[in-house]
């Protein structure tokens, strides 16, 4: 099997997997540090795949540019403020989070 059919396959299992969630659901996990922001620049199944198949080097590279990082705390006021609803995929124990309602975070 190609890497590019298996990757699909991924993807398509994963994008079984989102969910909308409001940010005051994700708490606990906030306070765990288990919530990783995507930016809304990126395909959150593009990365939960990425995540999955542990590709450190392509996650660096996220994470230097700001595509990839944790919530920080002035978001995540903003998200608790508005509750905001969030595109979720949990990728044990991490829960990928995207806001697609706001194009300008990253």
């Amino acid at each position: 099997m190609s890497s590019s059919r298996n990757n699909d396959e991924i993807k398509a299992r994963l994008n079984l997997e989102t969910s909308h969630i409001r940010w005051h659901e994700l708490q606990t996990y906030y306070a765990r540090g288990q919530v990783v922001r995507v930016s809304s620049r990126l395909d959150l199944l593009d990365v939960a795949a990425e995540l999955t198949a542990d590709n450190r080097a392509q996650f660096e590279q996220w994470l230097a540019t700001g595509a990839v990082g944790e919530v920080t705390p002035d978001t995540a006021r903003a998200w608790y403020d508005c509750n905001t609803e969030l595109w979720a995929l949990v990728v044990a124990p991490w829960v990928l989070v995207q806001d697609r309602s706001d194009p300008t975070v990253h």
